[in-house]
This record gives structure tokens, C-alpha cells and sequence, in this order.
């Protein structure tokens, strides 16, 4: 059963970094699309960053420049740098993966994709 496991969530003070990881079981492929996307309370679940089969990634606007996201495709393994972190960053984190085609990394819709549990974020000024 696919499955995937977030961890590296916590609590810093503005202009501090965290390191997420999330950890996918059960694939059988090595690459697919992936990314982390975030929910903060009374928000939508909206997209941190994603990577698609080939590498390429993309990033919400207002996380460009702060976070960086990569992937260990012998591990399937996901991470997302996140430095100069702001109080608006402040959320439950989300790691998503998404094997349907065509895939949100592609185009298609967020419907069939898989998530973890969550890790939490908290940034305060």
C-alpha cells in the first residue's frame, strides 16, 4: 500500500529554516510527480512546490527564492529546504505524491493524488 511519511516539522522564529522530508513506500516507480503543499487554519490547502518525472520543479510564488525542494529518486525520498521563514509560512505541510497521468505536475487534476499525514510549521515574529 502506497504510503507516505512526512517529518521535520517544528517551531522556529522568523528568519530561522527548517528541513521537511517526506518518505514514499510502496511506489513502484522511482520518479513521479511529487510536492509539498500547505494548509493554514481557515485556509485552502494551497501548492508549496512540485516535481515532475523529469526534475522540473515549480514553486509558489511566495516561497521562490526562500525554499528549495529536491528528491532522492533511489530513496523516493522528498525534502524541502525551507530558509527565511516568515510567520505567513506557518501551516500543516503536506507531501503529495501523484502516479495517475496525466498528473498535477502535468496538468491534471489534484482528485486521485496521495498524501501524508501532515507535519506542522510554526513561525513566530
Amino acid at each position: 500500500q502506497a504510503q507516505l511519511v512526512e517529518s521535520g516539522g517544528g517551531s522556529v522564529q522568523a528568519g530561522g529554516s527548517l528541513r521537511l522530508s517526506c518518505t514514499a513506500s510502496g511506489y513502484s516507480y522511482r520518479r513521479f510527480c511529487m510536492g509539498w503543499f500547505r494548509q493554514a487554519p481557515g485556509r485552502e490547502r494551497e501548492k508549496v512546490a512540485t516535481i515532475d518525472v523529469d526534475g522540473r520543479t515549480s514553486y509558489a510564488d511566495s516561497v521562490k527564492g526562500r525554499f528549495t525542494m529536491f528528491r532522492d529518486n533511489v530513496n523516493k525520498a522528498l525534502y524541502l529546504e525551507m530558509n527565511s521563514l516568515k510567520p505567513e509560512d506557518t501551516a500543516m505541510y503536506y507531501c503529495m505524491a501523484d502516479i495517475q497521468w496525466p498528473s498535477y505536475c502535468a496538468g491534471g487534476s489534484i482528485e486521485f493524488a496521495n498524501w501524508g499525514q501532515g507535519t506542522q510549521v510554526t513561525v513566530s515574529s
